[in-house]
């Protein structure tokens, strides 16, 4: 999740309230018994993820339960159209460099009748695939987790259709939960990714996925999760205060935030994983106003909450942000940070 205000969730993530979508060949998902979305349903639910409870990041919007209040059964959402507002600065961020490294394992990894089987997690309305999918040769297999299937239709509805050398890309949709990764749920993958998801995970989660891809010997892409840092220019007396407070705010109830790439560095090397970081920063400027308006309404938000002491001066800060936005005048840096871990292949070297 870039700098995650409202996250992409990735995101759950980075600060984007936006859903991300899963991808189909053929068209939109139905559900199948037991909560299943997708093509070639299954007699019953697959192995899944378990994600946990979306969390604000970074400034994304949260939307309502359409069902009303009172339902505990039904997560909180990030808003799509948070979601599609940093979809263009999600692309523009991601880091480029780590591909060609990606490629090359993927390369070397055994064919399949199928083609490269990818499962990407948290996947909102499905911006990860929509980015990188047409960015990779040969043909696709997407299975898209999120909780939510109200952005897994999106995610269906708005998947890319072939990669970049024309081969088909198939999606398939998966409901469930990230908070426990089931053994056999990533069987089969060639790789795993993910968006703005790291910084709303614990550590125990991080080192969970962290073995469940060592096991299924296949890399990880998993992007944009927050650094912990922002430049904002001109700059103002409180900027390192608010900084400070979201950053707790973040690792509020055990989530690593600003801590996770570190943390998933470290639990994907202790599995044998070549780990390799870019930085992946949202550049703001005039021409994404809108983007930059509703990541500085949550990022203040949420440091408000962290620091009730805040809320006076942090409104006058808000307005003034908002002024220089609005008139073209503010330039907003949120750093981010992408991670690829190489893990050895199954019953082979790294």
């Amino acid at each position: 999740m870039a700098g995650r205000g409202p996250a992409d969730r990735a995101g759950a993530g980075d600060g984007d309230p936006t859903a991300q979508a899963a991808r189909t060949g053929t068209g939109c998902p139905t559900d199948g018994p037991d909560g299943y979305h997708g093509h070639d349903s299954p007699a019953a639910e697959r192995a899944t993820l378990r994600l946990r409870e979306a969390v604000p990041t970074e400034a994304a919007p949260v939307e309502a339960d359409p069902g009303g209040p009172g339902r505990p059964d039904e997560p909180p959402r990030y808003a799509p159209a948070w979601l599609r507002l940093r979809e263009p600065a999600d692309a523009a961020a991601r880091a480029h460099d780590l591909l060609d490294p990606l490629r090359i394992r993927l390369a070397n990894l055994p064919s399949r009748a199928d083609g490269l089987v990818v499962h990407d997690l948290g996947c909102g309305t499905g911006s990860m695939g929509r980015w990188l999918a047409p960015l990779l040769d040969g043909a696709q297999h997407w299975v898209l987790h999120d909780r939510d299937p109200y952005l897994l239709h999106f995610a269906a509805v708005g998947a890319p259709r072939s990669a970049a050398d024309g081969s088909r890309v198939t999606v398939e949709t998966r409901r469930g939960d990230l908070a426990r990764l089931t053994p056999d749920a990533l069987a089969g993958a060639g790789l795993v990714t993910a968006s703005a998801l790291l910084d709303v995970l614990t550590a125990e989660e991080v080192g969970t996925l962290a073995a469940a891809c060592a096991a299924a010997g296949c890399p990880a892409l998993l992007t944009l999760s927050v650094a912990g840092r922002v430049e904002l220019t001109p700059a103002h007396p409180l900027d390192a205060e608010i900084t400070e407070a979201f950053n707790d705010h973040q690792r509020r109830t055990g989530l690593l935030g600003p801590d996770a790439v570190t943390s998933a560095a470290e639990a994907f090397a202790a599995h044998g994983a070549t780990v390799r970081a870019h930085p992946s920063p949202w550049r703001l400027g005039p021409g994404e106003a809108a983007l930059a308006e509703q990541w500085l309404r949550g990022w203040v938000g949420a440091a408000v909450e962290q620091r009730p002491g805040l809320r006076e001066p942090a409104g006058r800060y808000l307005e003034e942000r908002l002024a220089a936005c609005a008139a073209g005048e503010l330039r907003v840096v949120v750093h981010h940070t992408d991670l690829l871990a190489l893990c050895r292949p199954t019953g082979g070297p790294s």
